[in-house]
């Protein structure tokens, strides 16, 4: 939501701290040390219980081989494994708060954790070779190349009456000290500034720095200056490559400005960065607090999972996809069972009736509104709308770039300087459009909105009570499919499993639109099955294919939009001109075209679609995920039933839907079904297997302990138990609907 709180917390609230050591272990924090009043440091630990924002200070055992460290400030504090690495910092040799001493240290402590919460304590390991000199306000990072084992930590800069630039290895393994070799050219001298590690890459950015390029060393204040310099060391060549120079000009303040004892952390490939004091003298009354966060996209994000259905109806279909973290939108793309003919021209159509995220008057890059909405740019307020999906309207160019650099609330043109990062490539409106990949970095504002909120659809949690309906939202958390129990995969077992077995012939996700599970996904062929308790029989003749099978040389991926969240209600897609297919047909989508010029064309009943999805961010459009593939219904039969709800009981679940919202005609029955256990889905996890654990008229159902201890448990988003309930009419069963059942582990594992 970009959009600060304040927690509530409570327990052994440490008092406010400067120069501490900050690690994050899962859902807990550990914080060690720090100048609690000037000339008074701090030697205690405390941890906070994220999950329950809950703080408790800890007393760790002394080390065997010596005494526990003394208070300090401006040490590193790392974590590797459950371990955390103590290294330097500054202490005050005078008993008199008022006279400070300070005195730099270079002492190595190694604490260990417990699992979960808690620690063990202190120990001094005994290293080998030489020790990097006593420092304060220096970094530390741990490294650990995935093909060759031994993790490391990497020392650089600092202060110790001047600022340094040096690079310290040490081989957590072997507690082996050394300077390696650095190709490139190293950073200035700095202390105050932040290094994290993305990948195999080592990121420095601010910091205090020599005022005189020359790097001469003075202690006069008035020769150091806050930089806004950027670099990262790669850790597997050992080789410093400069992304922002200390000297580069940044007139229209498209850049983080210089800063130092800001703070910066890496969460999946995006880096963020927050406040700093912005003081080019350390004067202290020079001085300003920052008040702007950034992030760094380092590259293009990972592919999405595949695309899973929600519901269908004959003419669209309600999909969702697992969120990829911190990216700015989503590239949804279909090709259809049978070709579409290219557009003959390009008419000019209206914008689309489906809600935007409105920009408020947009925002100018080079004079053109050429923007994401709901992306935070500046002069955007992001709107959350609570209709159906945030489609990029038609009227809006994308023009994402690897360097994308922007004041948090610059009212300027884009006028990008001439560096590695930062190169020119926003496009006016008539001169190109289209995301412009690269491998290079892209940096840009943050701006915090109102929070959004959102229904939890097709998921619920081990609460006494709870609703679902799928109709409610879009924008849900829905991890599973909603498509038809294949009935042609039906076969009688034996009376363990106290019902008949519907095995998934495909996924969750897909189905393949060349046997016979695409040509029965919302129709039931005439099958016997064994309920465990009547005899029934499901008949209906299964109608001939509406579109005729195409070569896969003809077919071709159409875009259907740009969407800002991680659900898309699909009714059209949008035809490209002749020109541009072969481009279109590319597993990775170059340009976005400008959607006001492309013709729409409907989707088609009883016709299988193949999706792709593919996320945005600064760099980029990433790589699609695997292709699924759905069928829109047959008019005739009827819809998936609705608003599902589950009351837990203490021996069984009481389990009731709604009616079809279009029954086309009279509903005949139900069935509900619960995914089970089984060998094949040990051999195949992503083809569940389902018995049938209802069938009549009722809109509700019990589900007995017995049948929830055969229950698969299905873990791919959160552990859930999956259930699915379709109707039945004249013409046959409709597709179904499919609802997680949301398990706490800890107290459900019997489940």
């Amino acid at each position: 939501t970009n959009q600060w709180f304040l927690p509530a917390v409570r327990g052994d609230i440490p008092p406010g701290c400067a120069a501490h050591g900050f690690v994050c272990d899962g859902t807990r924090i550990l914080v060690f040390g720090g100048m609690v009043e000037y000339g008074r440091y701090s030697n205690d630990l405390y941890e906070l219980q994220a999950s329950r924002w809950l703080w408790k200070k800890v007393k760790p055992q002394a080390p065997s081989n010596g005494s526990p460290p003394c208070p300090r400030l401006g040490h590193s504090f790392s974590l590797y494994g459950n371990k955390c690495y103590l290294f330097g910092g500054l202490a005050n040799e005078s008993e008199d708060s008022n006279n400070n001493v300070p005195r730099y240290l270079n002492d190595f402590y190694e604490l260990e954790l417990q699992h979960g919460s808690g620690v063990v304590g202190w120990s001094i390991p005994v290293t080998k070779g030489i020790l990097p000199s006593p420092r304060e306000s220096h970094t530390a990072i741990v490294y650990c190349r995935k093909d060759v084992g031994s993790p490391k930590m990497y020392i650089f800069g600092g202060m110790c009456g001047c600022r340094l630039n040096d690079l310290w290895e040490l081989d957590i393994e072997t507690m082996t000290w050394s300077r390696p070799e650095t190709k490139g050219t190293v950073p200035l001298p700095r202390s105050l500034h932040t290094a994290n590690v993305i990948g195999n890459k080592m990121y420095i950015f601010g910091g205090w720095v020599p005022q005189s390029a020359g790097g001469e060393i003075s202690a006069h204040d008035g020769e150091w200056k806050c930089t806004g310099s950027f670099a990262y060391l790669n850790l597997d060549t050992t080789e410093w490559i400069g992304l922002i120079s200390d000297c580069q000009e940044d007139k229209s303040n498209l850049l983080p400005g210089p800063r130092a004892g800001h703070c910066a952390v890496a969460v999946g490939t995006r880096l963020y960065i927050w406040s700093g004091r912005d003081g080019y003298r350390k004067a202290w009354n020079n001085q300003v607090c920052c008040k702007d966060l950034w992030y760094l996209d380092t590259e293009k994000p990972l592919a999405p999972s595949q695309v899973q259905l929600i519901r269908a109806t004959t003419n669209s279909f309600q999909l969702k996809w697992d969120e990829v973290p911190t990216v700015e939108g989503y590239l949804l793309q279909l090709h259809a069972d049978s070709p579409v003919p290219p557009m003959a021209g390009i008419p000019v159509t209206g914008v689309p009736e489906t809600s935007v995220l409105s920009s408020q008057g947009g925002c100018s890059l080079h004079q053109s509104p050429q923007l994401l909405p709901g992306i935070p740019y500046p002069e955007m307020k992001v709107d959350h709308p609570s209709q159906t999906n945030n489609l990029i309207p038609n009227n809006v160019q994308v023009s994402l770039s690897t360097s994308s650099l922007l004041k948090v609330e610059g009212k300027e043109k884009v006028a990008v300087p001439e560096n590695k990062i930062t190169q020119d490539i926003m496009k006016n409106h008539a001169d190109a459009t289209g995301f412009k990949e690269s491998n290079a970095p892209s940096l840009l504002p943050v701006c915090t909105s109102s929070a959004q909120t959102s229904a939890n659809v097709g998921e619920l949690h081990d609460l006494d009570k709870q609703t679902v309906n799928p109709d409610a939202s879009v924008s849900s958390t829905v991890s599973s499919t909603q498509t038809m129990v294949t009935q042609q995969a039906v076969k009688t077992e034996s009376s363990s499993t106290n019902g008949a077995v519907v095995k998934d012939e495909t996924s969750l996700t897909t189905f393949n639109s060349k046997s016979e599970a695409a040509e029965t996904a919302y129709i039931m062929p005439s099958t016997k099955v064994n309920t465990g308790q009547t005899n029934d029989s499901h008949s209906s003749k299964t109608p001939p294919r509406l579109m005729a099978p195409v070569k896969t040389r003809d077919r071709r991926w159409y875009d259907v939009g740009i969407f800002k969240n991680n659900s898309a209600v699909v009714s059209q897609f949008y035809l490209l001109p002749e020109e541009t297919l072969n481009i279109s047909n590319k597993m990775e989508a170059a340009d976005v075209p400008d959607y006001r010029l492309l013709k729409k064309q409907d989707l088609f009943p009883g016709t299988v679609y193949r999706f792709r999805v593919a996320a945005i961010n600064g760099c980029g459009v990433g790589p699609f995920s695997k292709i699924s593939e759905f069928k829109t219904c047959i008019p005739g039969f009827p819809g998936a039933p609705s608003t599902v709800k589950i009351t837990k009981s203490v021996d069984c679940i009481h389990l009731s839907w709604e009616p079809p919202a279009s029954p086309s005609g009279n509903i005949l029955e139900y069935s509900a079904y619960l995914a089970i256990r089984s060998t094949q889905l040990q051999e195949n996890p992503s083809q569940l297997v389902f018995m049938r654990i209802y069938c009549g008229l009722k809109t509700s159902c019990i589900v007995t302990a017995a049948q929830l201890s055969n229950a698969h448990v299905d873990y791919t988003s959160r552990p859930a138990i999956v259930f699915r309930i379709s109707a039945k009419n004249e013409r046959g069963y409709g597709p179904a609907t499919q609802v997680r059942w949301l398990q706490d582990m800890k107290t459900s594992g019997s489940k």
